[in-house]
Formats: C-alpha cells, structure tokens, sequence
C-alpha cells in the first residue's frame, strides 16, 4: 500500500483559486488510486487578509484541501500521523500545543509494537540549515516539550517541509534528547520558488526495520532518482546501511 503525503504549504497566499488548483491535483492523485495524508503550511494562512487570518485562518485549507487538521493513517507495517503546526501569530515560524503533544503520545501509544510510527508536520521539530551559507531556520515552538514525547513514544520518522530544501538527519545528531528518530526533509516539489536548490520529493519505503529514502529530483523535462540510502533500526536508533556494514566488519 503506499501513500502520499504532503507537508504544507498547497498555496503561496491561501487564496481561493490557489486552493481550487491543489484541491485538482489532490483529485488526480486520488483518482489515480493514491491515498493522501496532508498538513496545512504556513502558506495557507492568509498573510494580508487580517481579518480571516485571525478569524478563520484554516477555512479554505478545510474546504479545499482536509477538514482534518489531525490525519491519522494505519498502513501494513506503518502508522503516519499528521499534525498541524501553521500559526495565525508567528507568520512563518511553527507551534505545538500540549494537546497537539497528548493527541501524538494518545495515537502512537495504541500503535502495534513493530509498525513504524511517522510524524508529519509542516515546520520541522528543528532548527535546521534554510541556505548553502548554513543559515539556521527557527526550530518548533514548545519544541523540548514535543521531543521528549517523540523521544518518549518511539517516533521512528520525523517528516517535514517549511525549508524547501531536501535532507536527511539523525534526530540525535541535531539535538540530544530528540532520541532515535530518522529526520527527513521534503523539499520544493512544484513551486517555482526553489531556495538554491532544483524542485525534488522523496520516495520512502519501510519494510520492518528498514527504510530506505529516494530523492526524485527535477532534471529540466522529468523528475529522477538519486541514489537511494538504506537505513537499519538498531537499540540506538536508525543506521544508515554503510554504517552499519562499517561497524559489523571492524574487529571486537
């Protein structure tokens, strides 16, 4: 079974034909007999409109796109769950509530042990590069609050768009208490808005305690694959697969 999943930002100014567009594309998908899990972005907030920013900031994002702002899907093998972080307050930066936090510890703690629990979010969880000069976005308002409960839980993925720029991390790499979660990075995959880097999406797959991460990138006519890179779940967290390869040959 796969899924696709889209981390935010379906508008550049949450205007109506804006939404009329994605809520097309979405239908395409779906008619092509995918299954789509989505968050709101930023984007879909209105900027200027200041009275339905604050007022109804997520109305046409529900109409057009999820009235779900919460999306939960079990697949074999996978749990994915979303959570919407788009703020009518900060402009661009990302929150997390504490209900937001129980709603993710309620979902992942009934999950089957051996499924893989996947976490979307529209801002990542971290304060991750925005540019080539190594430039630091603004990580996740309540941000030790919601690592403790994806340390806590057993996250194992950690899916996130905002920085338009593909990547993947260790989640304990960027900060401690983060535990062992893989971090993956969407970036542009149909804006022409790119940020020093062409339009790309990923294609993961999770077969029990592998996953695999593939980036399609835009090659001027067609989008192509990268080389993939394999990643194995070990008692301290994910392991890229020339990693673990390293650590088994070396002597004892």
């Amino acid at each position: 079974a796969d899924l696709v999943i889209i981390s935010g930002d379906f508008t550049q100014r949450a205007r109506t034909e804006q939404f009329q567009e994605a809520c097309a594309f979405l239908q395409r998908l779906r008619d092509a007999g995918h299954e789509v899990l989505a968050v709101p972005g930023n984007h879909d907030v209105p900027l200027y409109d200041v009275l339905r920013r604050f007022l109804s900031p997520l109305t046409r994002y529900r109409r057009f796109v999820d009235d779900t702002l919460c999306p939960f899907h079990q697949l074999p093998g996978a749990a994915v769950l979303g959570n919407n972080t788009a703020r009518s307050l900060t402009i661009k930066d990302g929150r997390i509530n504490r209900e937001q936090i129980d709603h993710i510890r309620d979902i992942f703690s009934k999950v089957p042990a051996g499924h893989a629990r996947i976490l979307v979010t529209h801002h990542p969880l971290f304060a991750l590069p925005v540019n080539d000069g190594g430039e630091l976005g603004e990580a996740i308002g309540r941000q030790e609050l919601a690592l403790d409960a994806v340390n806590e839980i057993g996250v194992d993925l950690l899916l996130a768009g905002h920085n338009h720029r593909a990547s993947t991390y260790h989640a304990r790499d960027l900060v401690t208490r983060a535990g062992g979660a893989l971090v993956v990075q969407a970036g542009t995959a149909t804006s022409v808005r790119t940020r020093e880097e062409e339009q790309s999406f990923n294609i993961i797959e999770v077969d029990g305690d592998t996953v695999t991460v593939a980036l399609m990138r835009w090659a001027g006519e067609r989008f192509e694959p990268a080389v993939p890179t394999q990643f194995r779940k070990g008692t301290d967290g994910w392991k890229q697969q020339s990693q673990v390869a390293a650590e088994a040959a070396s002597p004892a």
